[in-house]
């Protein structure tokens, strides 16, 4: 009984020097605590309540602090959706505060798919339906999603001479879900690959790939990147059969839960708590909260295949922990979180706070609930960071993100964070993208308040709204040289086009000129060929001793020239116009004036004959232009 009041007192001397560390920081005093109490052990013996223990302030170490204002809600981040069906890809931008029905809604007018035939696949988490908030589910700014519509017909394959009849056969595969029992009819052609099969198999039963079990892929299926045709299947109709992998984790919780039985058991018989340390429960285990027969879930999955899953567990069992009151993780790796964080525009740049957590540090529930979770802290953290967060407790996510650390900020920081004892997490770090590097501006260890907290995160912030300002005005000098060097380029263009336009025009000019003096030159060849042909066919002149009767004509032309000629008294008129016609003045441009009386001699009957038309002995015409 004397060892077991001195194991007492240490605790308790431990819970007063823990409570001394809480800050009492916004008017939060401790008995303002209030809520249930944190789940997980308390720093206290359990199988031997003391009197103090019916307190409320001895029921546990820590509890959560109620919010004394409301939290400051960050700004709707837009959300880019690329949605595969097929063989087309929509494109959707929404705000987070867009639920996922919207997204149903848009594809239905894009699609031409009712919103109950549709299932929208590939979320990197379950339990989604369309009245889910997008906000909730922490998701990075590009999504890559693809919709299934198992109710509907599978579209006829083309007929294409390149492709291979079997790449062109639809194969339906009959798949078993073997835990409860159900069939699934599947259709998918032969230029499918196992890993698609494997990867709509998950959409349907929530089993990831990595832990399907198969039953039935012929012998030569022995790569998922397959194609359906080349693996071997049956046609056109194959069975299948899948199940979950039993994995070593399952296993250990099983024991686990054993031994927890059997603690229970020791306890209830009333054996001395020291001999817990049979059952591998020791000191260090249970002030560290390391226990894992008391702890829910870790943080992160060990060997997680992708970054983003594992973030998103992350954050629900941080939120399972310590409550929502919590900052806003980035889900997706650590390049995406760089990528939003410093290559947008340098008003929209933000520090980058990456938290690094540790389940058997004893300072890790105080930091989270006390420091992390205070409201003032997540509301800076959300306006000015991006925050990305990573689980070092097992050792293989330890060297991952060591191998990141060294990758993206050198081997300094990261045998830093290397060299850091297991008492000293949670870190935080600060970094601030440079033009050409990445600079790690603070590494916060966990034995921290919040006013302190506070103060090294605004002074990163002083250092990078510096920095930020700098980088405006280059920008913004960049942009205005661009738009100097635009608008020169503009003028240039619009000039060249003017020269073109000019050419062209002149061009055209000269095409029409040349045209036109074409259709002249052929009018005047035409017309000198009718005049010479007329010429020739004039009957000759009477000779002036001629015995016959002859009437001569003298003709004055517009320009005031003067032509005679001896015609026969018994001549048609028309030999007349034929004559004035030889000399350039054809009758349908010209008429043939006589003097006395007045008359029109182009309108009297060409038939005639001069004598009949009283053109005989002799007359003077005149030629006149037809209006």
């Amino acid at each position: 009984m004397a060892s077991n009041m001195d194991r007492e007192m240490i605790l308790a001397d431990f819970q007063a020097a823990i409570n001394g560390v809480i800050p009492q920081e916004n008017g939060i005093l401790q008995s303002e605590y209030g809520g249930e109490t944190l789940q997980g052990p308390a720093y206290g013996p359990t199988s031997h309540p003391t009197a103090s223990s019916s307190t409320p302030s001895s029921s546990s170490a820590f509890r959560h602090v109620v919010p004394s204002r409301q939290i400051v809600e960050r700004q709707p981040r837009m959300l880019d959706f690329r949605v595969e069906y097929r063989d087309r890809n929509v494109d959707v931008v929404l705000e987070d505060s867009c639920t996922v029905g919207e997204i149903k809604h848009i594809l239905e007018n894009e699609l031409q798919i009712p919103v109950s035939k549709m299932l929208l696949k590939g979320w990197k988490t379950g339990d989604i339906d369309d009245s889910t908030v997008l906000k909730t589910l922490h998701l990075p700014k590009n999504n890559s999603l693809y919709v299934l519509t198992p109710d509907l017909p599978p579209p006829s394959s083309s007929n294409s001479g390149a492709l291979q009849e079997s790449l062109n056969q639809n194969f339906m595969l009959i798949i078993t879900h073997r835990e409860v029992q159900r069939e699934y009819n599947l259709n998918f052609s032969g230029s499918s690959t196992i890993q698609e099969v494997k990867r709509n198999v998950y959409d349907l039963t929530s089993i990831p790939v990595r832990h399907q079990l198969w039953e039935g892929w012929p012998p030569s299926a022995t790569d998922d990147s397959m194609t359906l045709a080349a693996s071997g299947l049956t046609y056109p109709c194959h069975r299948l059969t899948v199940g979950r992998r039993s994995s070593p984790a399952q296993t250990r919780e099983q024991s686990e839960e054993q031994c927890t039985d059997v603690h229970m058991v020791s306890d209830s018989d009333g054996d001395d708590f020291e001999d817990a340390t049979e059952f591998g429960v020791d000191d260090g285990e249970m002030f560290g909260m390391a226990s894992s027969a008391l702890r829910k879930s870790p943080m992160m999955p060990e060997n997680a295949e992708n970054e983003g899953d594992a973030l998103l567990q992350f954050t629900a069992e941080f939120s399972s922990r310590y409550g929502d009151c919590h900052p806003v993780y980035f889900i997706g790796s650590l390049e995406a979180a760089f990528q939003e964080a410093f290559y947008g525009k340098a008003r929209d740049r933000k520090l980058l706070a990456i938290y690094l957590h540790h389940d058997e540090s004893v300072l890790t529930n105080v930091f989270c609930s006390q420091m992390l979770c205070a409201e003032s802290i997540v509301s800076y953290l959300s306006q000015n960071f991006i925050t990305w967060a990573w689980d070092m407790t097992k050792e293989a996510n330890r060297a991952r993100f060591l191998t990141m650390c060294t990758r993206h900020f050198g081997s300094v920081v990261a045998q830093t964070i290397r060299t850091q004892k297991t008492d000293q997490f949670p870190l935080f770090l600060i970094i601030m993208g440079k033009r050409s590097s990445n600079e790690v501006l603070n590494v916060i260890q966990g034995n921290t308040t919040v006013d302190e907290l506070m103060m090294r995160l605004m002074a990163a912030m002083e250092i990078f709204s510096a920095q930020q300002q700098e980088d405006i005005k280059d920008e913004d000098e960049r942009e205005a040289r661009e738009n100097v060097k635009r608008e020169q380029d503009e003028a240039y263009r619009i000039s060249l086009e003017a020269d073109r336009a000019k050419r062209e025009a002149q061009e055209r000019e000269q095409a029409e000129q040349f045209r036109l003096e074409q259709i002249r030159k052929e009018q005047e060849e035409e017309r000198e060929a009718i005049r010479l042909s007329l010429e020739q066919a004039l009957p000759p002149e009477p000779k002036k001793e001629s015995t016959e009767s002859v009437s001569k004509l003298r003709i004055r032309t517009p320009s005031g020239e003067f032509f005679e000629r001896r015609f026969l008294a018994s001549s048609k008129l028309q030999v007349v116009f034929d004559f004035v016609a030889s000399k350039g003045y054809p009758w349908g441009e010209f008429k043939l004036l006589g003097t006395f009386p007045r008359r029109d001699v182009t309108q009297l009957d060409p038939n005639k004959s001069l004598l009949e038309v009283k053109l005989y002995p002799q007359e003077t015409l005149f030629l006149e232009a037809k209006e």
